[in-house]
């Protein structure tokens, strides 16, 4: 590998490792007890649901959720608030 490539790859790996770093402080996992209290707030938080149709029809979706079309490919522009500061709370079942 030459040193151009070499010294691209580390760039992007020292990029994605601040990208990573900014990501956990803006993105935390939350308990159901205080999802109530997130969805009460000013502004209130919207929740999405990233479960698929089989999940939802086996153990249902939290009151006033939106579901997503798809846990990875939807419509960002048409699923998501306008408002790009809005509190988001995004819930799966990750059965991975």
């Amino acid at each position: 590998m030459n040193r151009l490539a070499l010294l691209s790859l580390v760039l992007l790996l020292v990029g994605g490792f601040a990208l990573a770093a900014e990501a956990q402080q803006k993105f935390r996992l939350i308990e159901l007890s205080e999802l109530e209290s997130l969805q009460k707030g000013s502004p209130p938080a919207t929740v999405l649901d990233a479960n698929d149709a089989e999940f939802r029809g086996k153990n249902g979706v939290i009151p006033g959720a939106q579901l997503l079309s798809s846990f990875d490919r939807y419509d960002i522009q048409k699923e998501l608030p306008a408002d790009r500061n809005a509190p988001l709370v995004f819930y799966c079942s990750n059965r991975l």
